[in-house]
């Protein structure tokens, strides 16, 4: 096994605590699967380390997953906007959108003509009249599941009915044209009143204020009494980049676009549809 080591941080020995796991382009293959030797290091260390999923799923998408690692760590959600605990179907912190601010932003995502997901309480939101593709596979994957843990995701005719009719607007998800999208991005109020990360090529993910993987990580580490410096963070996307940048060893998939490459300490030898991360948790969680 051959591990790229970007930088090593000075220091004596660590034992870590906490590994902090991205899904989809880490845990997670393309075909959206849990690779059986992943599952298996997961399971060796999950009693003795914290395993803790850091992701930009919202948590009804992430649940079949926490059930099948079976873990009993809460999970940080939506790029860091909150943590929820399955074990007792609670929202243990937050940091959800103002309705007045989502309003605003549903209103300016239309004058640029940008197709929109929004996460609410226990729900992923889109629109029935111009349904997004990545959305329909999403919904015909979610079918697969048995009722306790299948993921909501629901097509509606308005969203600002639906904002009206939930507590919670957790993040959007905005999908177009690359230079709608940059246009949007640029606006004052966008960059003055929001977190805006990319998922994928031309869809930027757009958050309240502040919330990142890493803010919420920090936050979280700190009420359990773990250091930075005793985790391990492994992702592949740009809304990783906090959390990479905040551990004491952040890891960057072989499979990760360049930029999130350069932010970490360490690459995978393979990316998630070969090894994946298992290298990591064998080399850095040995018993």
């Amino acid at each position: 096994m051959l591990l790229t080591v970007i930088r090593v941080r000075q220091g004596e020995p660590v034992k870590y605590k906490l590994l902090a796991l991205d899904l989809d382009g880490t845990t997670l293959t393309s075909q959206h699967e849990i690779l059986p030797q992943v599952n298996k290091e997961i399971q060796r260390i999950k009693d003795d380390v914290v395993v803790l999923l850091v992701t930009g799923r919202h948590h009804t998408a992430a649940k079949p997953y926490h059930h099948e690692l079976g873990l009993d760590t809460p999970i940080i959600s939506c790029n860091g906007t909150y943590i929820y605990d399955f074990n007792n179907e609670l929202i243990v912190k937050e940091n959800a959108l103002p309705k007045d601010k989502a309003k605003q932003f549903l209103q300016l995502a239309r004058q640029h003509r940008l197709n929109m997901v929004m996460y609410v309480t226990d729900a992923m939101t889109f629109s029935s009249e111009n349904p997004i593709e990545y959305m329909k596979a999403l919904e015909a994957w979610a079918e697969d599941f048995p009722a306790a843990i299948k993921p909501e995701i629901r097509r509606i005719a308005s969203f600002e009915h639906e904002l009206e009719q939930n507590d919670y607007i957790w993040k959007f998800v905005v999908e177009g044209d690359i230079e709608q999208i940059e246009s949007f991005t640029q606006l004052p109020f966008i960059q003055d009143e929001f977190s805006g990360e990319k998922s994928w090529s031309n869809r930027i993910d757009f958050a309240n204020k502040g919330n990142t993987k890493g803010a919420r990580l920090a936050e979280y580490i700190q009420t359990i009494g773990i250091k930075p410096s005793e985790v391990i963070a492994i992702g592949d996307n740009h809304n990783d980049i906090s959390m990479i940048e905040l551990a004491g060893i952040g890891v960057a998939m072989a499979n990760a676009d360049d930029v999130v490459k350069r932010a970490a300490d360490i690459l995978t030898p393979e990316g998630n549809d070969g090894q994946g991360i298992a290298d990591i948790i064998s080399t850095y969680f040995s018993a």
